[in-house]
């Protein structure tokens, strides 16, 4: 058997630094949680539960947190949890990837000027969540002004109705990270129907796009290809779903425990991985398949 490894996968830079940062808190002898899954990937969860980092949510934040380290996740949180942190005497160490902290910031700007934001992604996705928090943050703690879409289908309807509501508002775009470029176009045809003006942010992360088009590449020399990540990763399940969409046989695993029987019967095997898979578990798969 031949396996070709697509030419990017793995950790992007906003994960590593997360898992860096969250590493290197956990030498400092202070009592540390994450805010929510660092990433999702169980192989880093279990490792960083190992150094001693634990998980909080919402339910948690009514807890003493004094003289404790709270992470801040890649996929960041929005303002008003970071304050009840910090009222809670937690001492935060801000792990959000770059790319959100972008998009969390430029829907702030939109929403201050007056805009109606569209948001494109998945509606109880973490990433989402955080931005839309940072869209109330302003003057106006109102929903309304925003709207989660999470298809073109979704989006030409929600632009109809606005459209029937105020045909003169002022109009934005703004996509969740690991949206595929696609999609998002696609997404921004539809509203421009009603909103020939809509400002579309670039928010989509270089890290999603080139995965994306190294698997396509790699989907064009493989009988077969394996999807290596985290089965609550967004960006992990886009990948699989472009596999998918291929009509060659793939498989979303998350370990070599996982790998289907009918994959060691072809000659040459495709090995994705999505932005949160270590490397550890993408050299696993490989072995396993080769022997």
């Amino acid at each position: 058997m031949k396996v070709i490894r697509a030419k990017v996968s793995g950790f992007c830079m906003g994960v590593r630094r997360a898992v860096d940062l969250a590493k290197a808190e956990s030498a400092g002898g202070s009592r540390i949680f994450s805010y929510g899954k660092l990433v999702h990937n169980p192989k880093v969860l279990s490792d960083l539960k190992e150094s001693g980092i634990e998980t909080i949510d919402t339910s948690e934040l009514h807890q003493n947190l004094e003289g404790s380290v709270v992470i801040i996740r890649a996929h960041g949180i929005s303002p008003s949890v970071e304050k009840e942190l910090c009222d809670r005497g937690a001492r935060i160490v801000d792990a959000t990837c770059l790319h959100v902290k972008f998009s969390q910031l430029k829907a702030q700007e939109f929403a201050r000027a007056g805009y109606f934001l569209f948001l494109a992604g998945e509606e109880k996705h973490a990433e989402i969540e955080g931005i839309l928090g940072y869209a109330q943050s302003g003057d106006s703690k109102d929903a309304s002004f925003c709207k989660i879409i999470g298809s073109a289908k979704e989006a030409e309807e929600a632009a109809s109705k606005l459209y029937e509501k105020d045909s003169s508002a002022k109009t934005a775009l703004i996509g969740q990270t690991t949206i595929s470029q696609d999609e998002y176009l696609r997404i921004g045809e539809e509203i421009k129907k009603y909103f020939p003006d809509l400002e579309i942010a670039s928010t989509i992360c270089s890290a999603t796009s080139e995965r994306q088009n190294s698997l396509r590449e790699l989907l064009k020399q493989a009988e077969a290809v394996i999807i290596a990540g985290g089965k609550e990763s967004s960006n992990t399940r886009r990948l699989y779903a472009i596999a998918e969409a291929s009509g060659k046989p793939c498989a979303l695993i998350e370990d070599s425990r996982e790998i289907p029987e009918t994959f060691f019967t072809y000659r040459t095997v495709g090995l994705s991985a999505g932005a949160s898979t270590p490397d550890s578990v993408i050299d696993e798969i490989e072995r396993v398949l080769m022997n």
